[in-house]
């Protein structure tokens, strides 16, 4: 076999095989039951305390930033992209705010930048969010993400949350946004 077809063939089951995980997910959430509850975050109470990130008991926390894009300021000097008191406004390791590099940022226009998170290199440690909401307008807030969640009967960040941020809620309103009223 050539190559190409053999890359070819590759492709197509990876493709496909992606596509029929796809189809379970979505197949699973909507067959899900009426009065099915799931974990979520109020982000209004949230105090990014780092707990999401170390008392989850999966490898790597359920727990993820998300960016509320609609009330974002795009500022050039980001809260929760950079450290506090940076020299630079460049994107050296030593000024960045997130310990994974899970946010990234395109220049849009002077002085505006986009600001996108990679999930998949988020811990769910909150630095990010606090930093928003101290130098910022709150865009960033962490909150479950149901995929990776596995819905624990007792979820062990819910126990330790001080604030009390951690509730079941219906599935219907499992992410819920920040109020920027």
């Amino acid at each position: 076999m050539a190559r190409r077809d053999f890359l070819c063939k590759c492709g197509t089951w990876i493709t496909g095989g992606s596509l029929l995980a796809l189809g379970n997910v979505l197949a699973i959430k909507s067959s899900a039951k009426e009065g099915e509850m799931m974990w979520q975050i109020d982000p209004e109470k949230c105090l990014q305390c780092g707990r999401c990130q170390t008392e989850c008991v999966l490898p790597v926390s359920a727990v993820k930033c998300f960016h509320a894009n609609q009330v974002c300021g795009y500022c050039d000097l980001c809260g929760g992209y950079y450290r506090a008191n940076v020299k630079e406004l460049d994107t050296a390791a030593e000024n960045m705010l997130c310990p994974t590099g899970a946010i990234t940022r395109k220049f849009v226009e002077e002085p505006y930048f986009e600001y996108t998170i990679d999930e998949s290199l988020c811990n769910g440690c909150g630095k990010c969010v606090k930093g928003c909401s101290s130098f910022g307008n709150g865009s960033l807030f962490l909150q479950i993400q149901q995929e990776l969640c596995l819905n624990c009967n007792e979820c062990k960040i819910s126990k330790v949350c001080v604030s009390g941020a951690i509730q079941r809620v219906p599935v219907k309103s499992a992410y819920k946004l920040k109020d920027h009223a």
